[in-house]
């Protein structure tokens, strides 16, 4: 109960929140806005090309780690900054017209996703400093239920509130939120060892890739890292489909069942695998909790044999989302656990942009899979494609446990 209350968990919990709150909006939130406000499907297509910055804010890390806003200190400032032009983008958005002015808004929907990628940069950042060894498995897991949190709000209230209230009522309620955030950060502590700055922006790009390649075993971690979570993000794929077209469950199950039970339990999930964190360690954690991930692939093939089965789907949506919830939260801890503290920014953006490669090639498999052999084959397959990053975690068991040792060395040092 101490770490719950622990002021830095609270910490990246708001921070999360902050985090999780501008996604939907520049995103299903603002498609649905668009939808009903009568623009074409074309235009509607084009909008989706706002989230690029989500996935290139690698590139400009390094000037975040670079250089520092004199205020609220090294990361801090720069969280405050973004929170700030976050308000203002999404209070701006709410006296546009998508109708009369679709690129007006989409100007300002592309300075919310820059804004918002750049946030979370920092707050990754930020997490990774501020957190002991011992508070970042929970720290990730409550970081992750505040951003979960968020979407719903962003997402499913936004939505409610929007035939209540109107876009433009609901879009000011959603940017005066980011209030919390702004709090969350001038209420934050801050690091005990925030890191050096890099002295020129060359050493900010360089550096990063410089320090982390000079350790033994690089290459390794990089292939765990892509690993881990890929039977996961496989048999996540096609989840949806499989539970309409697969089993024969309608559109309003799936709804109740996979996204509403199956959120709530990977936010069970995670707090309660950050708990057990701090008594396993990272090691054992990641281990158990993959082990569980794997496992839980398994149980979509009962179900494929089964069939229509509503107490076999809601057992397999719970274990699913109960075992996903675990790994992420050792999975974000073991990102945390390989940035040096000068390049926070930039090697965590890389690192996770690494992590995502996985999902993104394993789409087209899976249909091709389906296509070809059928359901019961394919999560099969799911289930093996976690055991080779299990077998590499075991195999470079000695250098994650000696993570955990640099570590606590640091945080008795600092103490």
């Amino acid at each position: 109960m101490d770490l719950f209350l622990n002021r830095r968990v609270l910490a990246v919990l708001f921070l999360g929140f902050s985090s999780g709150l501008p996604l939907a909006l520049s995103g299903g939130t603002l498609q649905a806005w668009l939808t009903v406000e009568g623009v074409d499907i074309k235009t509607i297509g084009l909008f989706t090309l706002v989230g690029l910055p989500y996935t290139l804010k690698f590139i400009w890390a390094p000037l975040l780690d670079r250089y520092v806003i004199p205020l609220f200190g090294r990361r801090r400032g720069w969280i405050f900054v973004f929170q700030l032009l976050l308000l203002a983008s999404i209070f701006t958005m709410s006296f546009v017209s998508p109708k009369e002015a679709p690129w007006v808004l989409a100007f300002f929907a592309l300075s919310l996703a820059f804004a918002s990628s750049s946030q979370d940069i920092v707050v990754d950042a930020y997490r990774t400093e501020v957190l002991r060894e011992k508070e970042r498995g929970l720290g990730a897991a409550v970081s992750v239920t505040g951003y979960r949190i968020a979407m719903l709000v962003s997402g499913a209230l936004a939505l409610i509130l929007s035939e209540v209230l109107g876009w433009r009522l609901t879009y000011m309620i959603m940017a005066g939120l980011m209030v919390v955030g702004m709090m969350a950060t001038w209420m934050s502590p801050e690091p005990e060892d925030p890191g050096i700055p890099p002295k020129t922006l060359k050493e900010a790009i360089g550096g990063p890739l410089i320090e982390f390649f000079s350790r033994e075993g690089a290459w390794v971690m990089l292939a765990l890292i892509i690993l881990y979570k890929l039977g996961d993000a496989f048999a996540g794929s096609l989840t949806t489909s499989f539970l309409i077209r697969g089993v024969g469950f309608s559109v309003g199950e799936v709804g109740a069942i996979n996204k509403g039970m199956g959120l709530a339990a990977t936010i069970v999930g995670a707090l309660f695998g950050g708990a057990l964190m701090a008594r396993l360690g990272l090691f054992r954690s990641l281990l158990l909790f993959g082990l569980l991930q794997a496992i839980s692939n398994l149980s979509f093939m009962v179900l494929a044999l089964l069939g229509k089965n509503y107490a076999m789907m809601v057992f397999t949506i719970a274990f699913e989302n109960l075992a996903g919830g675990m790994g992420t939260a050792a999975f974000v801890a073991f990102l945390m656990a390989l940035c040096h503290h000068n390049f926070t920014a930039t090697q965590f953006a890389l690192l996770s942009a690494l992590a995502s490669l996985g999902r993104v090639f394993v789409g087209p498999a899976s249909g091709i899979l389906v296509d070809d052999f059928g359901w019961l084959l394919f999560f099969g397959v799911t289930f093996l494609a976690a055991i080779p990053g299990l077998v590499l975690l075991w195999k470079i068991r000695h250098r994650i446990q000696g993570l955990e040792k640099e570590e606590d060395l640091q945080t008795r040092v600092s103490s």
